[in-house]
């Protein structure tokens, strides 16, 4: 692995397309993803609220109580924002050994969360975005608020340890830091050797990444005081359809 500075080479709005074409990922400042989604930063610092009380994550494999979340999918057709009917969260075993396999039914995102113009925008400007990079009919979008927390000492935002999504392109976004020390995120070229370790500090800040060439993970945290936290925002975006068990059932 290479040796990295922790603080992120940040890339501007106007050099986002060719370093997602050309190294595979892109990290951007939150002023620069307020660029993206064509909306103000205060607009969305104030959806941020919405990671406070997400429902625990039931499926952990390993007994641990540490992460929670909410899940949304839509499609996006010509600038065309519509969410669909809430779905499991499904991969399979060859993208996450840990957990894939298994239909997972998170509890969906709040309405309020939905209906935001500035959630709403995020999506179709990061969906522009990308459709610069491949040109497609539909983009098939799963989102996924996350909190990870200290309650059992440490919090694993991968459990599942270094991996791609089985998607064209992976957008992380840090919500908050709160309390903790770790979570620092680590990615490798798929066909290489090359990595990078840096982490990402400030809200709204993102990490955009083409999922066939790139792996990626996050480290555990751990509590700087009595209790710590850590939120992000994880969009995928998938050129032939969601991911769905051959089984698939309907809730």
């Amino acid at each position: 692995m290479t040796a990295a500075n922790l603080s992120p080479l940040l890339t501007p709005a106007s050099g986002l397309a060719d370093a997602l074409r050309n190294n595979g990922f892109a990290v951007a400042s939150a002023e620069t993803v307020g660029d993206i989604a064509n909306t103000s930063l205060v607009s969305l610092e104030d959806i941020s609220h919405f990671w406070e009380g997400l429902p625990r994550d039931p499926y952990l494999k390993d007994g641990g109580r540490y992460r929670y979340r909410r899940h949304a999918s839509y499609e996006i057709q010509s600038n065309t924002l519509t969410l669909v009917p809430h779905r499991a969260h499904w991969q399979s075993v060859d993208y996450n050994a840990l957990h894939g396999g298994i239909e997972r039914w998170f509890e969906p995102m709040q309405a309020h969360l939905i209906a935001n113009p500035a959630w709403q925008s995020l999506l179709l400007g990061l969906g522009a975005l990308l459709s610069g990079q491949k040109p497609v009919t539909t983009w098939f979008v799963e989102a996924h608020q996350f909190r990870i927390d200290t309650t059992d000492g440490i919090g694993r935002p991968t459990p599942e340890g270094a991996h791609r999504d089985g998607v064209d392109f992976v957008a992380v976004f840090l919500i908050d830091r709160v309390g903790i020390k770790g979570g620092e995120t680590r990615i490798f070229e798929a066909s290489g050797s090359t990595g990078l370790r840096f982490t990402l500090s400030q809200p709204w800040s993102l990490l955009l990444m083409n999922d066939a060439r790139m792996i990626h993970e996050s480290t555990p945290i751990q509590p700087l005081g009595n209790y710590g936290y850590r939120d992000t925002l994880v969009l995928t975006y998938r050129s032939n359809g969601f991911q769905d068990s051959p089984n698939r059932s309907q809730q």
